[in-house]
């Protein structure tokens, strides 16, 4: 069994999920697309579009709670493409491990 080699192999796997992840671009919405939440893989908002009829005056907490139900979307997204790549990570074979 080489060390070294597996753990090159390994520190190059883990290269290639920090790259996808800082290239990773997600989007989460809330209330059918009235609000939409861009976050990128570091877990940084990035932009928040809100449609005018979500808008009012007459019910400004509503508009807050849209907002948040959209930028937690967007977490969960950057969480499940983190777990996807890991257990794609968990399941390669490693040379004189598997």
């Amino acid at each position: 069994m080489n060390v070294a080699k597996m753990m090159k192999d390994l520190q190059r796997m883990q290269s290639q999920i920090q790259s996808r992840m800082e290239t990773l671009e997600v989007e989460g919405s809330a209330g059918g697309g009235i609000v939409t939440a861009r976050m990128n893989g570091k877990k940084e908002l990035l932009s928040v579009r809100i449609a005018p009829p979500a808008i009012t005056p007459d019910d400004p907490d509503l508009l807050g709670d849209l907002v948040v139900a959209a930028v937690n979307e967007a977490g969960r997204k950057v969480d499940d493409e983190m777990q996807q790549l890991t257990q794609g990570l968990a399941g390669a074979k490693i040379p004189g491990l598997s």
